[in-house]
């Protein structure tokens, strides 16, 4: 019997998870990568890795992490976070707008998928520098989020290369995939264009794999609405949507949150494009632990709304909606040792004064007379007499101001103050194909397409308006793990 040819458009997490798993299964497996071989691996190449995943305990992570010693066991509150919790946050979040049965996939294949790469040689770590604090010498994990891949984004897709080429899938570089094959039978293969050349390439089953549409200036503007055009893009500059207008254009179905996406705050003076050589150091995410004033010196979010993973996504669209696109982080002395690693790099714009009237007249942009007055109002509504708790939310927060803080208020009176300046930086998009549970791509009739697959960013229907923090890189590798199952068997 034939092996059953597939083809994988896309060489990010989500692509590759079915390239093995096609591969798995028997089938002849080509990648058609469009980045050049030093820009390979998509959004995934610029993430930190972190990976949400169900499990009910320490003994479940230490079949993720074997390596796990006693003394890190013993140091440490890895709680637990059953299938329930991660579905009752993919509801919350998403104001109850996720897909029932995607999401349920995606939880309740969290665990053994995560299991399944470390099979393929995937190593995972507690992510102690950014989920955990030590308080009374223990670390206490919080949000729902407790490991990482090795070497972050980059290991990652490392990792999945390295085994899909000991595994025999051939992965092409340079090679743009322009449009599906299709006949009354359904997908039978691509168009591919490389090296300044056009041809046809058959398959049996495509999955589409190659990320939303964020890189894409135009659809941005048109889909997400004005300002749009203006936000940094935090990784490739190849996902412009390529794989959603193919399979559109084939007869596929629209799905999701189109005027969606996750978007956080960046460095004001990022690059237009993301950065390898930086990754996502230019992202700012210990805003919970300080202030945030636009251009007017005015505060314009709760800070403390909730844990950084359950807000960082959908931050960076209200930074994009002050004036001027731009917003400063505050700090004091009081919380400068709970920034993460981020605010150390040296592509940081960042400035610094012994008092807040130096200061005022520092932040570029800013009414200094406006900062001066919120940050008197806001540390006079300061609750201080409720204890600060970096590890829980510990409804340390203000009174009577127009925006409140709800938890890990402090006063911002202990110099030298820290300021950090953040526009919008734009991950991935929510609006995509619709799919099913087996990755299958579905029709405007809502039926299955024959040979078409899809899975990772490019799939809509489970995110919308914000997602909880590391869902994005386990969505993709679940849905991944399904559609190279299912693109080799033909079912």
């Amino acid at each position: 019997m034939t092996a059953r040819r597939v083809i994988v458009v896309g060489a990010g997490n989500a692509a590759l998870c079915a390239a093995l798993a096609a591969r798995e299964r028997g089938a002849e497996v080509v990648v058609f990568e469009r980045a050049p071989y030093r820009l390979r691996g998509g959004n995934t190449a610029f993430t930190a890795g972190a990976m949400r995943v169900a499990y009910e305990g320490v003994d479940d992570l230490r079949r993720l992490m074997p390596e796990l010693s006693d003394d890190e066991v013993a140091n440490t509150d890895f709680g637990s976070y059953p299938v329930q919790a991660f579905l009752d946050d993919m509801a919350r979040v998403t104001e109850y707008r996720t897909d029932p049965e995607l999401a349920a996939t995606l939880v309740e294949e969290s665990f053994p998928t995560l299991l399944w790469m470390r099979s393929k040689g995937v190593r995972f770590l507690p992510i102690y520098g950014r989920q955990a604090f030590k308080v009374d010498g223990r670390f206490t994990f919080w949000g729902g989020l407790t490991i990482e891949v090795s070497g972050g984004g980059p290991g990652l897709v490392d990792c999945l290369s390295t085994s899909c080429e000991r595994d025999g899938v051939k992965i092409e570089y340079g090679a743009r995939v322009l449009s599906l094959l299709q006949d009354d039978a359904g997908i039978h293969g691509v168009l591919v264009r490389q090296d300044a050349k056009t041809r046809s390439e058959p398959a049996d089953a495509v999955v589409l794999a190659c990320g939303g549409f964020q890189a894409n200036t135009e659809w941005r503007t048109r889909y997400l609405g004005v300002s749009w055009d203006l936000a940094k893009v935090r990784g490739t500059r190849y996902d412009t949507g390529d794989g959603i207008k193919m399979a559109l254009d084939a007869g596929a179905s629209p799905a999701g949150n189109w005027s969606g996406c996750h978007a956080v705050g960046w460095d004001r003076n990022a690059p237009e494009f993301g950065d390898l050589t930086v990754g996502d150091g230019f992202q700012k995410h210990s805003y919970p632990f300080a202030i945030m004033v636009n251009a007017n010196g005015k505060r314009f979010v709760d800070e403390g709304a909730d844990f950084r993973n359950y807000t960082y996504a959908k931050y960076g669209r209200r930074i994009l909606e002050q004036p001027g696109q731009f917003a400063w982080q505050i700090f004091d002395q009081k919380t400068v040792h709970l920034q993460r690693d981020e605010y150390r790099i040296r592509q940081v714009t960042k400035v610094t004064a012994d008092t807040l009237e130096e200061l005022a007249g520092k932040l570029e942009g800013v009414e200094p007379a406006g900062f001066l007055q919120e940050v008197a109002a806001y540390n006079e509504a300061v609750e201080v007499d409720t204890p600060f708790n970096p590890n829980v939310k510990d409804g340390r927060g203000t009174r009577g101001l127009a925006v409140n803080k709800t938890n890990w208020a402090n006063r911002v009176d202990e110099g030298p103050f820290e300021a950090f300046a953040v526009t919008c930086g734009i991950t991935f998009t929510f609006g995509g194909l619709r799919i099913n549970q087996n990755a299958e791509v579905l029709d405007t009739d809502l039926a299955p397409m024959p040979g078409l697959y899809a899975a990772g960013e490019l799939t809509g229907g489970i995110f919308y308006f914000n997602y909880p923090g590391g869902t994005g890189l386990t969505n993709g590798s679940v849905y991944g793990r399904i559609a190279g199952y299912r693109a080799a068997s033909g079912s």
